[in-house]
């Protein structure tokens, strides 16, 4: 079968009239001979809104009812869709996670898929049907529902197109593609055609909306070929493919940055061993991600700074750890929510002296302060003051002739 998986975004459903074009877009593959899979996402505005019911309710609100609150946004969606399609003379249906099921391991909000069961869905596509599967969720062995994290119905889509040897996997979003740098902050920023897994899941990682940083590893793994494309405009969108698939003389291929961080830094840390883990050791426990690590070198051999960066959202669970912590002793904690994380991303730097340098004296001739900094292979992330975050973005894209 000629299979091919339409994954469609909160924003490509988040009304009537949107669904009724998401429709069209789906009739336009069954009229192409395709066999279609419809991935949905909740209409855009549901899943904050339950979050935010989930919060008025209780701080400590159990992750396990999170999850069955949570995923109730794709039903209806999916819902929408089907009965649109139905009313078009096509034969569908909506189909929930736990009805096919698709099994997932690890902990709630933040699972993995793991299983799909394809007897019924490939029943269905053989009659002629159109299955639309609510995105982002799965069952696990207790068979309670669990989520895949925000943004996870990309994750979905991919996962049904691996299980079921898609031909393509379309992401059907509100913008054209991926882009140089958020076209929000920067109206310069232009639409990369061709991408590698490492530099999107880089992107994404770093602050790029665009895919859910587990769909773009489970597709690199998974060697799963993605067309990120709008539902609005019939234009050609980002192709996101391995890397020996792309001719690329740039250096630089993008630019993300993050509206979410905040720094946490810890004064007068006690300088032995193991002092480090036994701070991360509790943040990793409660699933909170640490990134940026830096460790001032200790002049008096007894003491030392720490500082790292973690999501603004868990600064306050941060906060209460390490102050519960009293194995740890420093004489003063510093926390900082104005901060964003700039990060050049590109394969070209592997090959290619001088583009830390040039980085750096970019935004030095700008006068923006530099407070950490960390590499990979392709990327070189720089954490500023968040008010120059716009400044550096022009800045970069400007040396890195990314217009």
């Amino acid at each position: 079968m000629k299979i091919v998986v339409l994954k469609f975004g909160g924003t490509s459903v988040g009304s009537i009239e949107k669904i009724k074009n998401v429709a069209e877009i789906i009739s336009r593959y069954k009229k192409e001979k395709y066999k279609v899979i419809v991935v949905s996402s909740a209409m855009s505005g549901v899943t904050n809104d339950l979050v935010k019911k989930s919060k008025e309710i209780s701080e400590n609100f159990p992750d396990e009812e999170y999850d069955a609150l949570v995923s109730t946004g794709e039903q209806v969606a999916c819902s929408l869709i089907a009965g649109r399609l139905i009313h078009k003379g096509i034969k569908s249906r909506s189909w929930l996670s736990w009805q096919i099921p698709i099994l997932t391991v690890g902990f709630h909000k933040n699972s993995r898929i793991n299983l799909i069961n394809k007897k019924k869905i490939l029943e269905y596509l053989k009659s002629g049907g159109v299955p639309i599967i609510t995105g982002f969720q799965g069952i696990n062995k207790d068979d309670r529902v669990t989520t895949i994290g925000r943004g996870g119905s990309d994750a979905s889509a991919i996962m049904l197109a691996k299980f079921f040897k898609a031909k393509k996997c379309v992401i059907y979003t509100d913008v054209e593609g991926v882009y140089t740098t958020d076209p929000n902050k920067l109206k310069k920023a232009k639409k990369i055609k061709i991408i590698s897994y490492e530099e999107m899941l880089e992107m994404a990682s770093l602050g790029a909306k665009v895919m859910q940083p587990v769909s773009i590893q489970d597709a690199r793994l998974n060697r799963i070929n993605i067309e990120v494309r709008s539902s609005f405009k019939k234009k050609s969108g980002t192709f996101i493919t391995k890397r020996n698939n792309i001719i690329n003389n740039k250096i630089i291929t993008g630019i993300s940055s993050t509206d979410n961080d905040a720094k946490v830094t810890l004064v007068g840390v006690k300088d032995k061993p193991g002092v480090a883990a036994m701070i991360f050791k509790p943040l990793s426990k409660s699933l909170i991600n640490v990134d940026m690590v830096v460790q001032n070198i200790s002049a008096n051999g007894r003491e030392t700074d720490l500082t790292f960066t973690i999501k603004r959202d868990d600064l306050n669970k941060t906060k209460r750890i390490i102050s519960e912590n009293k194995n740890i002793k420093y004489r003063k904690l510093i926390f900082d929510r104005n901060v964003s994380k700039v990060s050049i991303i590109g394969v070209g730097m592997i090959t290619t002296p001088g583009v830390s340098f040039r980085m750096f004296q970019a935004l030095a001739n700008n006068k923006i302060n530099i407070q950490v900094i960390s590499t990979s292979e392709i990327k070189i992330s720089v954490l500023i003051d968040a008010r120059n975050t716009k400044k550096a973005l022009k800045a970069l894209h400007t040396e890195f002739k990314l217009g």
